[in-house]
């Protein structure tokens, strides 16, 4: 490729991205996740949506944006209890910032994620769908990621907090199976919009007492308004039982996604 060639080249990716990035998509994953090792059985799966405008992008559940649509943050019942392994990402692709936004008991806490992310880009290409993408390894949150991404789609952006290889990052697994995120479904245009403004800023640290706190009083029954519990037969449940066996789930799910940030809450 001469000099002539390769300015043209250029000057057409950068007409591509400047109309890509001034532009809102919506990246639909499909997510699998094992919350325990002791049923590597039991899988769960989500779907959810990675939604992009102007390099800023908001990688969310998908019941998530409908509730942040109708302004029902983790109300009416909520969508995730606990604090761990909530999915919930903004990213500022220019300033290469990335920020959790952990909901809990009403209240949104803003967690910034300063754990670099060190790509190695592998020579290994392959099909995806209809998307030609290559092979990409790095280590997050204690585990060792597995990551494809296409220049076909030229969005440095991903699932999660992942970003920053030169394309969409179209599926991403960690070694050890737990955690998946594959691409279903692109969408241009759509409502960009970001809900959880309002926020107080975390660190690990006080991320690690909000679970704790939440362990203590998984019905947060020392503060919420007096709620009486029934059974199926309409029999009064003891809530001390309720705290207990709310408790023994909290600890069978002891295979969050950063284990190096893992509660021990005991």
């Amino acid at each position: 490729m001469n000099t002539a060639q390769k300015l043209k080249f250029l000057l057409f990716f950068s007409f591509v991205s400047a109309f890509c990035f001034s532009q809102s998509f919506s990246f639909i994953y499909e997510a699998k996740y094992r919350l325990t090792k002791e049923k590597p059985e039991d899988v769960f799966t989500e779907k959810m949506i990675l939604d992009f405008e102007n390099n800023l992008s908001v990688f969310r559940e998908s019941s998530a944006k409908d509730a942040d649509s109708l302004k029902l943050i983790n109300k009416n019942g909520g969508y995730r209890m606990g604090v761990e392994n909530q999915f919930y990402v903004k990213k500022d692709i220019s300033n290469n910032k990335t920020e959790k936004i952990i909901t809990y008991l009403y209240t949104n806490y803003l967690l910034p994620i300063d754990e670099p992310l060190q790509w190695k880009i592998l020579s290994e290409q392959k099909t995806i769908g209809k998307y030609k993408s290559q092979k990409a390894e790095v280590d997050y949150g204690g585990r060792h990621w597995i990551a494809w991404f296409t220049q076909e789609l030229p969005f440095n952006d991903g699932p999660y907090v992942f970003h920053g290889l030169p394309g969409l990052i179209i599926s991403i697994e960690d070694t050890e199976h737990d955690y998946s995120f594959n691409l279903i479904q692109v969408k241009k245009g759509g409502h960009w919009f970001d809900a959880r403004t309002k926020t107080i800023a975390i660190d690990w640290s006080k991320y690690d007492h909000l679970g704790k706190s939440y362990y203590n009083d998984p019905w947060n029954s020392k503060t919420a308004r007096k709620v009486t519990f029934v059974d199926p037969q309409g029999n009064e449940k003891d809530m001390n039982e309720m705290i207990k066996q709310a408790q023994k789930s909290i600890l069978e799910e002891n295979n969050p996604l950063e284990l190096n940030y893992k509660i021990n809450y005991k």
